[in-house]
């Protein structure tokens, strides 16, 4: 007779507290100890842990959809040097006929899994794409962020910081972008607004279970709380160096989701799931370091931020909006940007007007930064960030002073202006290279095409259920 006490699986499960102490280390030895010696750390403790069975290595496509692959350990610490892909299933990566890609671990990406979010038995690493040649694949924008800020701190000492404020929305059932009808809508799942739902409420349970995961993960949550809107919540997590501060957000998103999923609810990203109510951004705050000290930061300068702060923002607000479609991706991003809402589609940057694309928040030699407020949640991060910072030192500063009255200025309404913008704009080849520029166009120019021209005051079923971030391969393959 069978012994049904018998433990037939024994998957690596982590308490919380002790999770937390494992990732705080992992994150803290990142910017300690080489590469070298973490790989040979990380691939040494991945032998000796019996209990994980697997490894999931993500990357994300230029659009920004988050991949996942999971690699059996003993298969991954053996072939760890040879990991190819079939790049021509993931939009915006190699045509048919050079489909083969390779997948780059990144051992210093390490992240512990809680595994009532994850399941037992895993941990997840990022992973860098190359080409057939090895090299760095040019539509990677998280490996062409890490290039970029790796050259950066070798030739002039300098660190990239980045914390997101990344909003959402919770709405009833699962599935609830894949089945959306526009004739109904969203439904809601709590009628409150800032910082008053009960303590346990549905939302607040959300916001609860999601913050205790992403603490667990290392993200060093600071404040977790519902949003102006009703059903709506942010989440912040502490700054960080730049590419991390990416894989943060995409892996945000992704324990959103799941913890929503566990629920019976969805966590949407859209800029503007539902009409006549604030939408979601992404706020980004940014900063740079040199030696550890903040050079953006100057005591005595205009609302102390220093001249090199000041060239960035202006040559950001010069170029945006030409960069205004990689910073609002979507087709329902464009409802974000409406003035009635605290919306901040304002071309100029302020101290305290929140409609500004820029805001300077109250800092000190510490925390001075700007706040880009008009990047939407849903857009690729790293090649957000990429196009932020290289716009910041590379572009073309405008005539006008931060002193002298300028004429006021908007950013595109709707996403057929922000392509033609795009389209037409020698600087966004520039920056992102021709071959990249016509990729990311060319999925713009479908997906717009597949809604009306003008927004209207309904939500269209078209700019949902064609969204990049939707999963439904049915869709995308009739797309």
């Amino acid at each position: 007779m069978q012994d049904n006490s018998i433990l037939l699986k024994n998957f690596l499960e982590i308490p919380y507290e002790e999770l937390e102490e494992m990732n705080l280390k992992a994150k803290e030895r990142q910017h300690t100890v080489s590469n070298k010696v973490l790989e040979e750390e990380y691939r040494l403790y991945l032998k000796k842990e019996k209990r994980i069975k697997a490894v999931t290595l993500c990357f994300t496509d230029i659009e920004g959809r988050f991949h996942m692959l999971d690699y059996d350990k003993k298969y991954l610490l053996e072939s760890a040097s040879n990991l190819t892909f079939d790049g021509s299933s993931i939009k915006g990566f190699t045509a048919l006929h050079e489909s083969d890609l390779r997948l780059e671990v990144d051992w210093a990406s390490i992240i512990f899994l809680p595994s009532d979010v994850f399941g037992g038995g895993k941990v997840v690493m990022f992973a860098d794409v190359l080409g057939r040649d090895k090299t760095p694949y040019i539509s990677d924008f998280r490996g062409q962020l890490k290039l970029y800020t790796k050259n950066l701190k070798e030739t002039e000492g300098i660190v990239v910081h980045t914390a997101t404020e990344t909003e959402g929305f919770l709405v009833e059932g699962v599935g609830a972008e894949q089945s959306f009808d526009e004739d109904i809508g969203f439904k809601l799942i709590s009628t409150g607004g800032y910082f008053h739902s009960l303590p346990l409420d549905r939302l607040r349970k959300f916001i609860d279970a999601a913050a205790e995961a992403q603490r667990a993960m290392g993200f060093k949550n600071e404040k977790d709380h519902p949003e102006v809107a009703p059903s709506q919540f942010e989440l912040n997590f502490s700054y960080t160096e730049v590419v991390r501060a990416c894989d943060q957000i995409q892996l945000y998103k992704l324990v959103c989701r799941q913890v929503a999923n566990n629920m019976g609810m969805t966590a949407t990203f859209l800029p503007k799931p539902i009409a006549n109510i604030n939408g979601s951004g992404m706020h980004t705050n940014f900063s740079m370091a040199k030696n550890g000290k903040n050079i953006f930061y100057q005591k005595n300068g205009q609302d102390t931020l220093s001249e090199l702060a000041w060239d960035f923002i202006f040559r950001i607000l010069n170029h945006a909006p030409e960069i205004c479609l990689i910073l609002n991706s979507s087709v329902n991003a464009y409802r974000r940007l409406d003035p009635y809402f605290e919306a901040p589609n304002q071309i100029k940057v302020s101290p305290i007007d929140r409609g500004s694309m820029i805001r300077i928040p109250t800092g000190n030699e510490k925390t001075a930064r700007i706040e880009i407020r008009s990047v939407a949640p849903d857009t690729n991060p790293y090649l957000a960030l990429f196009t932020i910072l290289k716009t910041g030192l590379e572009g073309k500063k405008p005539a006008q002073s931060k002193n002298r009255r300028v004429r006021l200025r908007f950013l595109p309404g709707t996403i057929h202006d922000a392509i033609r913008l795009f389209k037409a704009s020698d600087f966004t080849a520039k920056i992102l290279g021709e071959e990249n520029k016509q990729k990311y166009l060319s999925f713009k120019e479908t997906v717009a095409d597949r809604s009306p021209k003008e927004l209207g005051k309904l939500i269209k079923t078209s700019e949902i259920i064609y969204h990049h971030e939707v999963t439904n391969q049915v869709l995308w393959n009739n797309f």
